[in-house]
């Protein structure tokens, strides 16, 4: 038996958006992945922005790419095992209704005005201590998606789907550098065109946040600056430049997503480094992460609203903390192109392989410890966003 979570009609999601919380923190945690795409409890990772150089070209190193093979289903267990790591410092259990990646509450934000766009997830409820509800892609439904756009034949002229692909890992080296500006060689600095591409290692920050009724735990790839705090994050996208009015469209709806992947971190400024088409980099320009909405509305085509994306999340969460209730693995599912949202059980015991063995055990360790799990304190509520406030040209 299945339950379902209606997207139509919008206009229930207008108005001042849920109670958003902010870690006052900014991260709980963090780990990296090094240049072998191996699993490190640290930061060595971390990247720092620096301007890249107008005029390069986004399609050179192509055939030298050092490609991850995500072929494999990591599941949750990077960061289950960091989150083992910080509630061993804590000596108690860190509360949270949902732990995910970004990528999923990117997707549930976003679905509202995403009507082509499917996803399935899967996700377990976990009740030893804290109820809470963790949630993963759907890893085959992922491999089947991305050979379908991998095999997608590209219109005459026009690169591959993998090459394109590629420009926003050649925009990431070219704007990197692997410690701070002062300490980082001119040469470095001047060449990172000749570096070779590698999307192997990986910085990830854990972060506690919230929507409505739902305080959340996500783990978020990125790059940052540091200089004690607050930690001044920087989201590095890429696009086509745009020309016409239907660019100015098909750039809209990107920016939705863009903006949802800083706003739940807090990430206070996206870089974009726009190309023309065949992949040289023209222009680099930073925009304001909070004033997007309210540009998108008073300029834009009116593909899209902040407020709802907020208010849709948010219920769509509250819908999913009702229904699933009971152990065993569920399904989570939009099929492309309809304006429903599925929830069924798929096994009725046990957790897949979303949750470790290694992360039930330390659970189940703490349960009989009695440690009192982490209070919200961490997290302070921010008001009802108002989109309506600032603006920057886009």
């Amino acid at each position: 038996m299945s339950s379902t979570f209606d997207i139509q009609p919008i206009g229930r999601f207008v108005g001042q958006s849920a109670v958003i919380k902010r870690p006052k923190s900014q991260e709980i945690a963090c780990f990296s992945y090094d240049d072998k795409h191996q699993f490190r409890l640290d930061d060595s990772s971390i990247r720092y922005y620096w301007p890249p150089t107008l005029g390069a070209d986004l399609a050179r190193g192509f055939d030298t790419f050092e490609k991850l093979d995500d072929k494999a289903d990591d599941h949750l267990d990077s960061l289950l095992k960091t989150i083992i790591a910080h509630e061993q410092e804590l000596g108690k259990a860190v509360e949270a209704d949902l732990i995910t990646w970004r990528g999923m509450m990117t997707k549930f934000m976003a679905a509202i005005f995403s009507d082509r766009d499917g996803f399935e997830m899967n996700a377990t409820l976990f009740q030893v201590g804290i109820p809470e509800f963790f949630l993963e892609e759907n890893h085959s439904y992922k491999l089947n998606s991305q050979a379908k756009q991998s095999h997608q034949v590209s219109q005459r002229g026009r690169p591959s789907q993998d090459m394109m692909s590629f420009w926003g890992y050649k925009f990431e080296t070219l704007c990197l550098l692997p410690t701070i500006w002062a300490e980082t060689s001119r040469d470095y600095i001047e060449n990172r065109e000749n570096e070779i591409v590698n999307n192997h290692a990986q910085y990830c920050s854990v972060v506690k946040t919230g929507i409505g009724n739902t305080v959340m735990i996500l783990g978020v790839w990125d790059s940052k600056p540091t200089d004690g705090s607050p930690i001044n994050w920087v989201e590095l996208k890429t696009s086509a430049d745009i020309r016409d009015g239907r660019d100015m469209i098909t750039f809209e709806r990107k920016l939705m997503k863009f903006w949802i992947q800083s706003f739940l971190l807090g990430v206070p400024k996206i870089i974009v480094g726009f190309r023309t088409p065949d992949g040289i980099l023209k222009r680099v320009e930073e925009m304001d992460t909070a004033s997007i909405p309210g540009t998108v509305k008073r300029h834009g085509k009116g593909t899209w609203d902040g407020n709802m994306c907020i208010n849709f999340a948010s219920a769509l969460l509250d819908f999913l903390k009702v229904t699933i209730t009971d152990d065993g693995v569920w399904r989570i599912r939009r099929k492309e192109k309809t304006s429903t949202i599925e929830v069924f059980q798929v096994e009725e015991t046990g957790h897949g392989d979303i949750l470790s063995d290694e992360f039930i055990n330390w659970r189940i360790k703490l349960a009989l410890n009695r440690k009192q799990p982490e209070t919200t304190a961490g997290a302070e509520e921010l008001p009802p966003m108002d989109t309506n406030l600032a603006e920057t040209p886009v």
